[in-house]
């Protein structure tokens, strides 16, 4: 039985985490952090009239605006005040994101191919990044370039892939799957966190790391 009350919480909670170790990721660069914040109030409150579940269709406008919106703050993020443990922390916030994306498939909200147990293998980057950050921590040495690649190259792609099954399987007049169960949640309140802040800085993320290589 899903606690929907609880799983809200729990993913406003997640919003405001992502948000606060994306402050201490930049250097408590507060311009974008600021930015980012007030976007989620226009978006979160458009989404709890229901503008989104009625009007699917505006929802992509709303993406639009995200994609506009993360690479300004990229262009504005100074990299030579990169966290990189933060920035870490970040990927690791994954994890109890994809818990509560299989949550949402449990009460009807999204598909089975949107989870862990369907295409989504977000996951295993969430806990890879936790191995790394320990590692960093206790060892107190460098992991390789090569290596920092590698794993940030394979986090894109798998944020890009849960990123193109998502909106495929939106309802949508491009919707390839899941007709039976399709993806409801991210146009709700206040699931619509995870496309247009959480999402995009994970992404941000993987190409600060890429970035301080």
């Amino acid at each position: 039985m899903v606690d929907n009350k609880m799983l809200q919480v729990t993913f406003i909670l997640l919003t405001f985490i992502t948000l606060f170790l994306f402050y201490r990721a930049t250097g408590k660069n507060m311009h974008v952090v600021k930015l980012f914040f007030l976007w989620q109030i226009v978006i979160g409150f458009l989404a709890f009239i229901g503008v989104f579940k009625n009007k699917p269709m505006l929802f992509p406008l709303a993406i639009l605006a995200t994609i506009l919106l993360t690479i300004y703050c990229l262009k504005k993020i100074s990299i030579d005040k990169l966290n990189t443990n933060y920035l870490l922390g970040i990927h690791i916030i994954r994890i109890p994101v994809e818990l509560c994306l299989y949550q949402l498939f449990l009460a009807g909200l999204i598909p089975e191919i949107m989870t862990f147990i369907g295409w989504n293998f977000d996951i295993l980057i969430g806990v890879t990044a936790v191995a790394i950050l320990i590692y960093r921590l206790v060892s107190k040495k460098r992991i390789s370039k090569a290596y920092y690649m590698i794993w940030n190259s394979i986090g894109l792609l798998f944020l890009s892939s849960i990123v193109i099954i998502a909106i495929l399987s939106s309802p949508l007049p491009i919707q390839q799957f899941a007709f039976n169960q399709p993806n409801m949640a991210l146009l709700e309140f206040p699931y619509c966190f995870l496309p247009t802040c959480i999402v995009p800085i994970v992404f941000i993320s993987h190409i600060l790391l890429i970035r301080k290589l």
